[in-house]
């Protein structure tokens, strides 16, 4: 495998090298179908801070077929789940719209395509990049249609085997087409022990590539984590409402979630790129610490020649007099003056 570490763009967006990470709103099938109701959530995932709005795009007749059973029985209105994937589906003009309206709030516009066709269509309307979703990684026809357009490419690696992701990492490096992998694990929803932290290290120094995590837990959690271990890109799925209808509901992070996710993750990351020098923040603190340390105080009235014992002292704010941490140079010695209670010491009350 390649082990030099890859960087490259997306839009305008870097990704690898140390840059922020790409912080994606994944619509999936969320939007049940309406157009308006995904425009709806390009505004909530703006709103919210992310950087990119994904969805999926699924062609019928160019993926399914009467054969394919429902996974789940979950909708009303399909009898088949070819029909689940025909309601999915948007024009040419519809996906570009969309798109624009991603481009007007300033989010990437993504969308992983589940057939050839697809990938045509979105081409011809601007992907940047393409994610590959878990279940096509061994859909060779699909691939290459996809390499042949030389964009960056997004793998998932959640119902994959090692063995196939090298496979599939090969070739794309073979091509010399940028790629970040996924850490996924395709279990809805995903509990602590299913999402694989360990992965994107393991990732990252087999392949040499930046590394993502998809996360299927529907909490804010694995994303914080996997910002603090310097990640690439963090995708989640993003519902309107915990009461809205839809497979992806469980597994998906409200608007309000989203933008925590993506404060955190910021404030994390901007943390993780300035290390600070322990000594050098100490004596930049000079006020604060005269502010806040204690200086040496009469406990009580002192006489001049009277020999300073502890219990004669007590440690008072600010830190502007003799400081509490040089007691012990100032315990046993005499006093040259009268001193009164509470009164802070200074070096000259002292006898040489």
């Amino acid at each position: 495998m390649n082990k030099t570490m890859q960087t490259f763009k997306i839009a305008d967006h870097q990704v690898g090298a140390g840059a922020p990470a790409l912080i994606v709103g994944e619509v999936a099938q969320a939007h049940d179908g309406s157009l308006g109701t995904a425009h709806a959530f390009i505004d909530a995932i703006a709103d919210a801070g992310a950087d990119a709005v994904k969805f999926q795009t699924h062609i019928a007749a160019a993926e399914s077929s009467a054969l394919e059973s429902f996974r789940v029985k979950f909708s009303q209105q399909d009898a088949t789940r070819y029909d689940y994937w025909k309601r999915m589906e948007f024009s040419p003009e519809g996906w570009s719209g969309l798109v624009e309206h991603a481009r007007q709030r300033g989010l990437i516009f993504l969308s992983s395509p589940f057939s050839e066709e697809a990938v045509d269509l979105l081409d011809r309307i601007g992907m940047p990049a393409w994610k590959i979703a878990s279940g096509e990684v061994t859909n060779p026809l699909l691939l290459e249609r996809i390499a042949a357009t030389k964009k960056p490419v997004l793998l998932s690696s959640g119902m994959s085997t090692v063995a196939e992701v090298d496979a599939v990492v090969e070739q794309i490096q073979k091509l010399e087409l940028p790629l970040l992998v996924f850490q996924c694990t395709s279990k809805y929803p995903s509990g602590p022990e299913d999402v694989g932290l360990n992965m994107l290290d393991f990732f990252r120094q087999r392949y040499g590539t930046p590394v993502g995590l998809s996360d299927h837990s529907g909490k804010v959690f694995p994303g914080l984590a996997a910002a603090a271990l310097g990640v690439d890109m963090i995708e989640v799925h993003v519902t309107l409402s915990r009461q809205m209808f839809g497979p992806d509901v469980i597994v998906s992070l409200t608007p309000a979630e989203l933008r925590q996710l993506v404060e955190g993750a910021r404030f994390i990351q901007t943390a993780l790129a300035h290390p600070i020098a322990k000594d050098d923040r100490a004596a930049s603190m000079t006020e604060m610490r005269g502010l806040f340390s204690k200086s040496l105080v009469a406990r009580r009235n002192l006489k001049s020649g009277q020999t300073l014992k502890r219990g004669d002292i007590a440690t008072r704010k600010p830190g502007t007099g003799i400081p509490a941490a040089h007691v012990a140079q100032y315990l046993g010695r005499a006093l040259r003056r009268d001193v009164a209670a509470e009164t802070f010491l200074a070096p000259d009350d002292f006898e040489d």
